[in-house]
């Protein structure tokens, strides 16, 4: 498969594909006597699950760390599932950053008038020191 080809089954842009590529992310592709990288379905596979990683909240070295158990016959579902485990703290985490950043802008905004007056409840509430 030429990298266009693949871009298109994976979703990602073939500037991803040639990042992940050069950063080591990936195994590198066979080039063709033009000079052409020729993905394999191994690299397909690699790169779904780079992307599938990533839109589940896991960095770039997360998803690297998961390819690199995919990639070992010997691994141990215990030690894949802590990651997932952990990407869920983190992910409830910021979960409960966005409520209170969600309750916090709604206060505000429920007490500002929104005329043509000056007086604004969400500037005075964001520029305030409680401290």
């Amino acid at each position: 498969m030429n990298i266009s080809e693949v871009a298109q089954r994976t979703g990602l842009t073939t500037k991803t594909i040639r990042f992940y590529e050069d950063k080591g992310v990936i195994s590198p592709p066979l080039r063709a006597e033009n000079g052409y990288r020729q993905y394999s379905r191994r690299h397909l596979d690699e790169l779904l699950l780079i992307r599938r990683s990533r839109l589940v909240g896991f960095t770039l070295e997360e998803s690297r760390e998961l390819l690199e158990f995919s990639r070992d016959p010997h691994r141990r579902s215990a030690d894949v599932k802590a990651k997932a485990e952990q990407k869920l703290l983190e992910i409830d985490g910021k979960i409960r950053e966005l409520l209170e950043m969600k309750q916090t802008l709604e206060a505000l905004t429920k007490q500002c008038p929104g005329d043509e007056g000056a007086r604004c409840p969400i500037i005075d509430g964001l520029s305030r020191c409680d401290g």
